[in-house]
């Protein structure tokens, strides 16, 4: 009948939101695939915080004409533009005109932003996974393209983390060269007639080393938790009923 045809069709759409709907289960968050994805989401935090958080600043202890142990600081900080970073002369005499104002050598932006934008998209990743994981982990499950396009996105984070972490390693050891002493010996300034430049003081750029060592633990947790996403794939529920199908047993792991 027309007006029972159309209770069914109300009560299946009924049905399928329901399915559809928010279901919280925080219990998945103890199991790998939830528990990763959270130390994943808390350690991008520490990525992109460590490295575009820093701030730092040079100090030279500068003596020229008319000037005596005057010092000079220049301010750097991420996106680490080391080559905008000038040193502006101690008095406005400009040392008897022997001062020109230098700057520092090196653009370390390219691999600073790398990192830390895959820090941020990892960890906007993160959040909506653990959204779906926690609240529509039946929508996740039923639909075969969700735990593919999990796993795909896992496994390029992680060679992104690979290629990221390494670019933004080698880039703070020449940001520490850049900093360093070599900067009074390539100063023209520095070596005028009557001038004397010191290397003061430096920022401590143990942040940053903090920053590569966190970049190492994205790698290995995005690297781990592709076993745990392809569990959930197509891919490996074919290969059990493969060997299921010729008697071998999969091992469990």
């Amino acid at each position: 009948e027309p007006g029972a045809g159309g209770c069914c069709g109300v009560s299946g759409l009924w049905v399928s939101a329901r399915m559809m709907g928010l279901h919280l289960d925080f219990g998945l968050l103890l199991e790998p695939l939830g528990f990763i994805k959270v130390l994943e989401w808390i350690f991008s935090i520490f990525a992109f915080a460590t490295c575009g958080g820093f701030q730092g600043e040079i100090t030279l202890l500068v003596s020229c004409k008319g000037v005596e142990n005057e010092t000079v600081t220049a301010a750097f900080a991420y996106p680490f533009r080391l080559n905008t970073v000038v040193f502006s002369a101690p008095d406005p005499m400009r040392c008897g005109d022997t001062w020109t104002d230098f700057y520092l050598v090196g653009n370390y932006a390219s691999s600073a932003q790398f990192f830390v934008t895959l820090a941020v998209l990892a960890f906007l990743y993160c959040t909506a996974a653990l959204v779906v994981y926690t609240g529509y982990m039946h929508v996740y499950q039923r639909n075969s393209k969700f735990p593919l396009t999990d796993l795909i996105v896992t496994v390029v984070t992680a060679f992104l983390w690979l290629v990221s972490t390494a670019a933004w390693a080698k880039a703070v050891a020449d940001i520490k060269i850049s900093t360093g002493g070599s900067i009074i010996l390539e100063a023209e300034s520095c070596k005028a007639p009557g001038t004397s430049c010191v290397l003061e003081s430096v920022t401590h750029m143990g942040t940053l080393n903090v920053s590569v060592m966190f970049g190492l633990l994205n790698m290995v947790l995005w690297g781990g938790n592709v076993w745990f996403v392809y569990k959930d794939t197509n891919l490996h529920n074919q290969i059990n009923k493969t060997s299921l199908s010729s008697g071998i047993y999969p091992r469990r792991i």
